[in-house]
């Protein structure tokens, strides 16, 4: 009866709070390595971002080449279209 006594409170005193240690810092890693990969999802998504924003803006020039294009009655199309072809992108 004597060595359970002993056992148990070996165990309380000492095996508890190193479970408890192991746990808190395993959980701790576990949630650096979320925060780290989360931060590796934002910048792959803002880079993403950054990139669909630069085709946008491409797109949208030259659809104001065509507006442009197809508003001015004093050129003929048919020109316009093949000096554009020819001309280098931004």
């Amino acid at each position: 009866m004597n060595a359970a006594f002993i056992l148990g409170f070996f165990f309380i005193v000492v095996g508890i709070p190193v479970i408890l240690g192991v746990g808190g810092d395993m959980f701790k890693r576990w949630l650096k390595h979320k925060e780290a990969m989360t931060s590796a999802l934002n910048h792959q998504t803002a880079e993403k971002a950054a990139q669909y924003a630069a085709q946008v803006e491409r797109l949208e020039q030259r659809v104001r080449v065509l507006e442009r294009i197809v508003t001015d009655r004093g050129m003929g199309v048919a020109d316009e279209i093949e000096r554009l072809r020819d001309a280098p992108l931004n």
